[in-house]
């Protein structure tokens, strides 16, 4: 049938309108963007998402404004670009701010396309991503755009625990534009490309007087180290799309599904000897527990998350049997594993994101305490250290934990144990699972035999081997069936996706009411 001349026009207007709206503010923009070694608005997107499945949705809002002379500079989606299509043939929302227009700035009608697109994940339930570029809110409109973020931010507090949602900081991100990142579940940022802070260095040196660059106030490496903020940091902006979707990949869409299944190309009952070698004889020699986790996870394929932040706990994501679980573990290669306020913050987010989304926790424990001395006691590490504890009590998901070395006093309590609703506790041979190290435990518990011994430093060597004995091994725990076994380091593997698999159908409640109170 053929098109009249008047349908015609209309279609010709409307290609017209698409190829305006799929511009930018202009090409010397664009061209500052690249110099820059950033990506536009719309090249972002075509790397997040699988090729030709992004659908976009506002293309032709503008904003409303009319102050400042900014009424006659109108562009087709304002300052962000909003839509949807697949990750991994998953559905997956998204809105990437475009700098190229009034610097990416969150103008009334922004905020409005960003809140329709998450409204939309939430009843359709799959994940947000959120691609940040932005000088704050726009100026020129006051309070509106201010009014803006508060309806952002409301939307990422519903959403949290609901459907997963990420943020990726490709640019500035600076005052208020910090919570909505600060609420996801995850953040990526790009060296040399990222900034995030409250107040610039201006107002800083300004108020404090205190003279410091952006890279250092606020760059990913201080994000990624110092602060925790970050937890992820890439080299490009490629990198950093190609991270979303592998973090994806562990995820379930939504807060009601499981986490998705992978093929099952690595043998569920493979071995590995090498596993009795990696714990030293000598329990105050370090050794790597990252070699642990890959022997043992699919492939040694393993997803670290916050690696520069509190390296003496390791959380991240692999599979077991093709199943995604989340891995909390000491790092006994740096200080030793101790729990210290960082790290105890760190892990306890963590674990509550996985039992939001139904993925299960492998906990793999060598910890000699919590850490000691005025700073953290000053800093509060009683009540932060409490986050961690109270995470794990919380979680209803299938937790199972595997003792490797030491597991002393609180911290063994904390690390998943069995007083604590794990579902199945596993010991290797070299646990040592006691109140405190048996140097510390002799010291205390003979002070004054030691004290009267002609020859104090012979008796104390024979006290330890004694404690040793006694209490410093997985069998006093598991006698009393805080360890429901002692296994073979070799068979971990195996050992956690049989006992997975019993898991699977697993309920569990918590007793009714509105929420907790964790020690914020």
């Amino acid at each position: 049938m053929a098109v009249d001349k008047k349908t015609n026009e209309r279609l010709e207007d409307l290609k017209q309108r698409k190829d305006e709206a799929h511009g930018t503010g202009n090409e010397a923009r664009v061209e500052q963007q690249h110099a820059k070694g950033k990506l536009t608005a719309r090249e972002r997107i075509s790397l997040l998402l699988d090729p030709g499945t992004f659908e976009e949705i506002d293309p032709f809002v503008v904003h409303r404004s009319s102050h400042f002379g900014i009424a006659e500079r109108k562009y087709p989606g304002d300052s962000v670009v909003t839509g949807y299509g697949k990750i991994h043939g998953r559905t997956a929302y998204v809105y990437s701010q475009d700098f190229t227009v009034f610097g990416g700035s969150l103008s009334e009608v922004t905020a409005e396309k960003i809140c329709k697109i998450m409204d939309m994940a939430m009843r359709n339930g799959a994940p947000i991503i959120g691609i940040a570029d932005s000088g704050g809110a726009r100026i020129q409109e006051g309070v509106a755009s201010l009014a803006g973020y508060g309806e952002i931010f409301m939307r990422n507090t519903l959403a949290s625990g609901v459907v997963p949602q990420i943020s990726a900081i490709l640019g500035p991100s600076a005052g208020g534009a910090v919570y909505s990142p600060a609420i996801t579940d995850f953040t990526m940022m790009v060296r040399g490309i990222s900034m995030m802070f409250i107040t610039g260095p201006e107002v800083v040196k300004a108020v404090t007087g205190e003279d410091i660059s952006q890279e250092e106030l606020g760059g990913a490496e201080s994000h990624a180290a110092l602060s925790g903020v970050s937890h992820f940091t890439l080299e490009s902006e490629e990198e950093c799309m190609d991270t979303i979707r592998h973090l994806l990949s562990f995820l379930p869409q939504n807060n009601l599904d499981d986490p998705p299944m992978a093929d099952q190309d690595d043998d569920p009952d493979r071995i590995d000897e090498d596993l009795r070698a990696i714990v030293p004889d000598d329990s105050n020699r370090a050794y790597d527990m990252l070699e642990v986790i890959t022997r043992i996870v699919d492939n040694g394929e393993f997803l670290e998350i916050q690696r520069d932040f509190a390296p003496n706990i390791i959380i991240g994501y692999g599979r077991l049997a093709g199943r995604p679980v989340g891995i909390v573990a000491q790092q006994p290669a740096y200080l030793a594993g101790v729990i210290d306020i960082h790290a105890s913050v760190k892990a306890a987010r963590f674990v509550r994101f996985c039992d939001a989304f139904n993925i299960p926790i492998i906990t793999f424990v060598d910890v000699p305490g919590y850490m000691p001395g005025k700073d953290q006691e000053h800093r509060g590490i009683i009540r932060q250290g409490a986050k961690l504890l109270y995470a794990y009590a919380e979680a209803t998901v299938p937790k199972l934990t595997v003792v490797t070395r030491k597991a002393y006093g609180g911290a063994y309590i904390v690390m998943g144990s069995k007083h604590l609703r794990a579902d199945v506790n596993f010991a290797w041979p070299t646990a040592e699972i006691a109140v405190m190290g048996p140097d510390a435990a002799v010291n205390i518990i003979h002070r004054r035999r030691l004290a009267e011994a002609e020859n104090p430093d012979a008796l104390r060597a024979e006290l330890i081997e004694e404690y040793k004995e006694n209490f410093a091994n997985p069998y006093a725990a598991a006698e009393r069936g805080f360890i429901d076994d002692v296994i073979d380091p070799a068979e971990t593997r195996p050992k956690l996706i049989r006992a997975l698999d019993m898991l699977q159908n697993k309920r569990d409640t918590l007793p009714p009411k509105k929420h907790g109170n964790i020690p914020l």
